[in-house]
């Protein structure tokens, strides 16, 4: 039993249907004519209530099929049916006791329900019941989850897919933070242009309102169809002010919950041994993402750090004797041995982790561990062990006694042939946490993105302390380590002799130091914070300490055994049957109306759990089955699809040129194609057109190009080119405010917040909508945009043939500031044009750029900016230039 030990983030799909009739095609069937997603977030508190109503509009009765996905670290708290004006609750019971309602469900021939983990972060809910002819049925589900800081964001994510136009559609995010909320972001994966329009954000100091309600022609893929676009993730990302050091008490109806997670503390240098599995099942994909993960992890290690990497098949070998020092050429070697690991062999577990934990061992004892470091080990594995000690309970019995307290071990299992179970237990009980690597092409951010969490170390020993008979029932108090980007939360009860100030400190070691914060609150202050009815639930403080208690009971019998284990499974079970919680030790019975099927039981999986099925239905319901299996299928049809080409997207000098199109298309001569860059050039006071300068670059393939810089606008572009292929390998766009990078690839596109920040893939063909102050990206027909109203515009492209390749253009060339360089940036400082040459096509101008004189010619180019749907390519006059480094 157990959870992980990682808090995932938070996420919803809504599907609903009936059997055997595609949702969308059907005009007389089940009917979704409501649908809402209210989300109230109170100090990272999230509870959330989704509403979905239907309709039979057939002339006999039909199977609706509610499915809702939610995050793996929620827990149901309740769900209802209110059928003909009668309510049908789920009951939530010891999960013994519905099994047994579950068995008996199944013996009977009927149908059994139950949660199973649907990708990397959900599990499915799916609940069916027969609905008669003009019956309305009302579905209602609410589920409860602590919101944890990873890489310096919470997260809330709601995967919306309803399958069908919904008449009335609404989303509400309704987030309160007393401490104020310091930033704040949504994304989007299906909204379009047009769809954008119905999503409205409100925010004030401590208060942020999002609404999405898209209307019915907005939901429409095309017009006249019932096709809907609403098809992926939309997402809220924010953070909040921290004006102590001592972290944020807040109180709520007799209990409390203090946040801890100051600000402006150094690293503690760390002392990290990479443990690498390199057996044969790690060959292809799965070793090629881990080699290019490790070669930027090492290149992130910080000079004070020390490290080491360890890789194992049947055999175990060391890269080094003993830990280095993380200097550049040490780092520069370490990378050159990491990008030639390959992949044979079997799995030999246990003496690869025992070699880690005696490097670190005999670096200690020569005391070159630096006072006050963290030393860890990390491991990444896909597979059971197969060599040398093979049991995996010895193993930990192996590890546990070699570790002895005095390091880390953080575990990485890759894929789902791994004994996640067996991974968990390793880490909990030596200091870590288990983590699944999803095989997805994104498998190296995964791997970059786990270690950025354990990279930057600030305290050890952190001990929370209250005055004496002032709180009782405390969760988890006292923590081994805190990093940078992540938050340790304290939850409790006042006792009633509590004085009317609320006093505590948090002490604390940092290589150099010792620390003591210290904080004291007014209780009935803080009371008041909380009355209002308008955007919290109320008595959710009481909720979020037992949310907080089970996960932590649950996580403490996952490294338990015997009494000891059976007693922390009680505790986390009367504490959900109490609170209604429906986690790994509790089921939810759903009734229905008399005549159907009596009960099905709804029981939560655990990571460890292998399975990946999704919810079905036994007996003559296979109409659940069919049904996912169109899902499935529609689900990798799409991903089969080439990139949709852009269709009518035009950068703004492309319009007020468009009159010199006529010229330069009948005018004869070869078409170039797509040129690497296109740039609107400042206007020229002797000219009302805004000219377009299309440069191409051939640099060397051995060093990054310094595309542009203007540190006024905090915008950097960078690239690599291959010469051999005259295209760029890839394009990096840096902003400075928000700190946030953006490279592409022709594959991918990758968004990283923040140095060392979290990283998110999405792929060209699909759509994004992220806004973030100070920035906005869209992604929409294979067109990047990076925009903002007082920055230059950046648009990037991933082309296929007949123009292969990265492309990037600028936009808004007022907005450069003097001090913008780079090979595209100096064509915006002093830029002087000749006189202009002859009225041909193929027009022949010289232009300076401080003082040098450039060449260049007008020739139609395609144009990557407009539609790329059209055969032939559209194209567009430009002058032309080739600028060699």
């Amino acid at each position: 039993m157990g959870v992980p030990a990682h808090i995932l983030p938070f996420s919803i799909l809504i599907f609903l249907s009936a059997s055997f009739v595609s949702v969308a095609a059907q005009k007389n069937g089940i009917d979704i004519y409501g649908l809402t997603l209210d989300s109230k977030v109170t100090s990272r508190f999230a509870h959330t209530t989704i509403t979905s109503r239907v309709v039979n509009n057939a002339e006999e009765a039909q199977e609706a099929v509610f499915q809702v996905e939610l995050p793996k670290s929620a827990f149901i708290t309740n769900f209802s049916m209110i059928i003909d004006g009668v309510t049908y609750p789920g009951e939530i019971k010891e999960k013994a006791a519905a099994q047994e309602k579950y068995s008996s469900a199944v013996a009977r021939g009927q149908s059994a329900g139950i949660i199973r983990a649907t990708g990397r972060n959900l599990e499915k809910f799916q609940v069916s019941v027969n609905v008669a002819p003009t019956a309305k049925v009302t579905f209602e589900l609410v589920y409860e989850e602590l919101l944890k800081r990873q890489l310096g964001k919470y997260e809330l994510i709601l995967k919306v897919r309803p399958q069908q136009l919904v008449k009335h559609l609404q989303i509400d995010v309704h987030i309160f933070e007393p401490q104020g909320i310091s930033s704040l972001e949504t994304e989007s994966t299906f909204m379009t242009k047009n769809l954008a329009d119905a999503l409205t954000t409100t925010q004030n100091e401590t208060k942020a309102h999002i609404v999405f309600k898209p209307s019915l022609a907005q939901q429409q893929k095309e017009p006249g169809k019932l096709d809907t676009i609403l098809d992926g993730n939309f997402i809220v990302r924010y953070d909040v002010n921290r004006a102590t050091a001592a972290g944020d008490i807040q109180i709520e109806n007799g209990y409390f919950v203090h946040h801890f997670a100051p600000a402006e503390l150094s690293t503690l240098p760390k002392n990290v041994v990479f443990v690498i599995d390199k057996s044969g099942s790690m060959s292809g994909r799965k070793m090629k993402q881990t080699r290019e993960a490790l070669v930027k992890i090492l290149g992130d290690l910080k000079p004070e750090d020390q490290f080491n990497l360890v890789i194992f098949d049947g055999h175990v070998t060391q890269w080094k004797p003993m830990l280095l020092q993380s200097s550049p050429e040490n780092v520069e070697e370490a990378k050159k041995f990491a990008s030639h690991i390959s992949a044979m062999g079997a799995t030999n577990i246990n003496e690869a982790v025992l070699l880690a934990v005696r490097m670190l061992d005999e670096s200690n004892r020569k005391e070159q561990l630096p006072s006050g470091s963290v030393s860890m080990v990390i491991l990444l594995t896909d597979g059971d062990p197969t060599e040398g000690e093979r049991d995996p309970q010895k193993i930990q019995e192996n590890v546990k006694a070699a570790v002895g307290g005095r390091y880390y071990l953080y575990c990485l299992g890759f894929g789902f042939d791994v004994n996640y179970a067996f991974l968990e237990k390793l880490a909990l009980e030596n200091g870590g946490v288990a983590r699944r690597i999803y095989e997805d092409s994104d498998a190296d951010l995964q791997l970059q993105d786990f270690y950025q969490e354990v990279a930057n170390p600030l305290l050890t020993m952190v001990k929370f302390q209250y005055l004496e008979n002032s709180v009782e029932l405390l969760t988890q108090d006292s923590f081994r380590v805190f990093f940078q980007g992540s938050e340790l939360v304290v939850a409790g009860k006042l006792q009633p002799q509590a004085q009317d100030l609320l006093s505590a400190q948090v002490k604390a070691q940092s290589h150099t130091q010792n620390f003591t914060f210290q904080t004291e609150v007014n209780v009935a202050d803080k009371e008041k914070v909380f009355q209002s009815p308008k955007y919290i639930f109320h008595n959710f403080m009481e909720r979020l300490w037992a949310y907080l208690t089970i996960q932590q009971l649950l996580e403490k019998a996952v490294s338990a055994s015997g009494d000891e284990q059976k007693s922390l499974e009680a505790q986390a079970l009367n504490l959900s049957l109490k609170f209604s919680f429906v986690t790994p030790l509790t089921s939810m019975v759903v009734t229905k109306p008399e005549g159907q099927d009596q009960a099905q039981v709804v029981s939560k999986p655990v990571e460890a759990d292998n399975s990946q099925s999704f919810s079905f239905s036994l007996s003559s319901r296979n109409a659940w089955i069919s049904q996912d299996s169109k899902i499935i299928k529609s689900r990798l049809a799409f991903r089969s699809r080439p990139a949709p080409r852009v269709k009518n997207v035009r950068s703004r000098y492309k319009t007020e040129v468009e009159e010199l199109h006529h010229s330069v298309l009948s005018s004869p001569g070869p078409i170039e194609r797509g040129p690497h860059f296109v740039l609107s050039l400042p206007r020229q006071s002797n000219n009302s057109i805004q000219e377009a300068l299309c440069v191409d670059i051939r640099a060397s393939s051995q060093t990054p190009v310094d595309i542009l810089s203007d540190p006024v606008q905090g915008i950097e572009v960078t690239g690599k080119h291959e010469g051999s292929t005259d295209e760029f390998v890839w394009l990096q766009v840096s902003y400075r405010n928000p700190e946030v990078q953006v490279r592409v690839t022709k594959d991918s596109i990758v968004v990283t917040r923040g140095s060392g920040g979290k990283s998110s893939s999405y792929q060209w063909q699909g759509t994004l909508y992220l806004v973030m102050p100070g920035l906005k990206l869209t992604l929409e027909n294979g067109l990047l945009l990076l925009s903002a109203s007082d920055k230059v515009t950046i648009g990037l492209a991933s082309l296929g043939n007949p123009t292969p390749g990265l492309r990037l253009f600028l936009n808004d060339p007022v907005h450069f500031s003097s001090q913008a360089s780079g090979v595209l940036g100096q064509f915006y400082q002093d830029l002087q044009w000749d006189p202009a040459g002859s009225s041909t096509a193929e027009d022949t101008r010289e232009l300076s750029v401080r003082g040098k004189m450039y060449k260049v010619t007008r020739k139609p180019v395609t144009d990557f900016q407009g539609s790329r749907g059209t055969t032939p390519l559209p194209v567009f006059p430009c002058w032309s230039l080739e600028q060699p480094l």
